[in-house]
């Protein structure tokens, strides 16, 4: 079934059943995506301020069979926010919707509205004694319903979950208008589907989250941070087991830098402080939370002297302070930035067994070599398997310089990936940029049940038309 236009019918209907502020004008930004891929349109923008008018926005949308555009905070690097074809979309903002509407310390349970974010959630969490543990480079304008509807991962995947599993319950707008209370504070409810799960990383295809019970943790009593020189990936596999046999599930994060990107950092932002004079070619970021009476830095220390010992480090530092674990940090934080100034000629967010990530990186980097010079950034979050494995021109040279060769890279390196049992998008979703790779690689099973329940909750396609799924035509 057809969509039709937002155009001036509609938005008369819309007059009818919102207060008028609800609806704008479009400025650029909400036509925009940090990279710059796609450049969106829409006939009109929807700002609710609550649950019944998102209701009455979508039940308007349906009726009239109009596409709907869920908004967060723009930062998704997919596509996912931006409709760059088809009729005129609505686009539903939900930053009005900012509230907290609660927080129980003694359940660790914080409900936030889906506009709220996340920087004021941790925030909010902290004012608490209580940690929000999802933590990325967009915190400052990221927002919760968002990193729900991507399953936004980060650096503390492998201590604290992705998003999915910091959240107990939602409150939702389905495709016919219908509000879905799920907002339950339970951890054990097992009373049939889990709709909150399905919900969770359909990147509003199945409907439009208003808020959500998120799960908060106990703030660490201390914290240790280092970085450990090793001599390579397979090197910093054998660091990630021998921290887990001695520091145990206390390791929040563990970062795998390549030296091409500190290379990079200092090309274009030397004014960032790095932790070393000669960049070595991998290192390792860790971060530790301890409970009361326990020593990090000792923690640290203890793990460095047997990575030494068996080879596995050649050095490292351990922060002494927390602007010296700032500025351990700013490294990480800065490196896709950098990567940004360069000009990637094809990025990958990919996942990898965890075990056969150093194989992957050999063999990737030989398939690079074969479409010509290049230079590799692979960095990411070794301890959960993600790597951003980026492929940037030979120096002196721009990426205008190599024609289609970046399609042919992405696709020969996302063939690897899947034929080492990884996935082709690990933390950034689906959007509109990766249909085709869902298609290619997806099962063909599991696509077909996608597309049953995509049709059975949202007849008549209108939400986030050609995101996740292609739009029906």
């Amino acid at each position: 079934m057809s969509l039709n236009p937002a155009d001036e019918t509609f938005v008369a209907q819309l007059r009818d059943v919102v207060p008028a502020d609800v609806l704008r004008s479009i400025e650029p930004r909400y036509l925009e995506e940090p990279r710059g891929l796609y450049a969106g349109h829409a006939g009109v923008l929807a700002l609710p301020r609550n649950v019944d008018e998102v209701a009455a926005v979508v039940k308007a949308a349906n009726a009239a069979r109009v596409g709907i555009v869920p908004y967060g905070g723009g930062t998704g690097l997919v596509g996912g926010q931006v409709a760059p074809d088809g009729p005129l979309p609505l686009i539903l903002s939900l930053e009005r919707m900012s509230a907290i509407r609660a927080v129980y310390p003694d359940e660790n349970v914080l409900v936030a509205e889906a506009g709220a974010i996340l920087a004021d959630v941790q925030a909010v969490a902290q004012e608490h004694d209580r940690l929000f543990p999802l933590s990325l480079a967009s915190e400052g304008s990221a927002r919760i319903g968002g990193n729900l509807s991507t399953n936004a991962g980060g650096v503390n995947v492998l201590r604290y979950g992705n998003t999915r599993d910091l959240c107990l319950g939602l409150e939702a707008v389905l495709p016919d208008g219908r509000i879905w209370n799920g907002l339950s504070r339970l951890r054990k409810d097992n009373t049939g589907y889990d709709l909150k799960n399905l919900l969770i990383g359909a990147e509003g295809t199945l409907g439009i989250i208003t808020a959500a019970a998120l799960k908060l943790a106990p703030v660490p009593a201390a914290m240790g941070t280092a970085v450990i020189v090793v001599p390579s990936p397979r090197a910093a596999l054998d660091l990630l087991g021998l921290a887990q046999a001695q520091i145990g599930d206390s390791i929040s994060a563990f970062e795998l830098i390549d030296g091409q990107g500190l290379a990079f950092l200092s090309e274009t932002m030397p004014q960032v402080r790095q932790q070393f004079e000669q960049p070595p070619q991998w290192y390792v970021l860790i971060e530790v939370g301890l409970a009361k009476g326990l020593d990090p830095e000792t923690a640290l220390a203890d793990l460095f002297e047997a990575a030494l010992e068996t080879g596995v480090a050649s050095d490292g530092l351990i922060a002494k302070s927390q602007a010296q674990r700032a500025e351990f940090w700013s490294v990480r934080e800065h490196i896709p930035l950098a990567n940004r100034r360069v000009g990637a000629v094809a990025s990958h967010d990919v996942s990898i067994p965890i075990s056969l990530i150093p194989e992957f990186i050999k063999r990737a980097s030989d398939i690079v070599a074969g479409f010509g010079d290049f230079r590799i950034n692979c960095f990411g979050h070794l301890g959960d398997g993600n790597l951003h494995y980026n492929i940037f021109p030979a120096a002196g040279r721009s990426r205008t310089d190599y024609g289609n060769k970046g399609r042919e890279i992405k696709r020969a390196l996302h063939d690897l990936v899947n034929e080492m049992g990884g996935s082709v998008s690990a933390e950034h979703g689906i959007g509109r940029m990766k249909v085709d790779d869902l298609e290619r690689y997806g099962d063909p099973v599991g696509l077909d049940v996608m597309r049953v329940i995509k049709t059975v909750l949202d007849p008549n396609g209108i939400m986030n038309p050609g995101a996740v799924l292609r739009a029906r035509l």
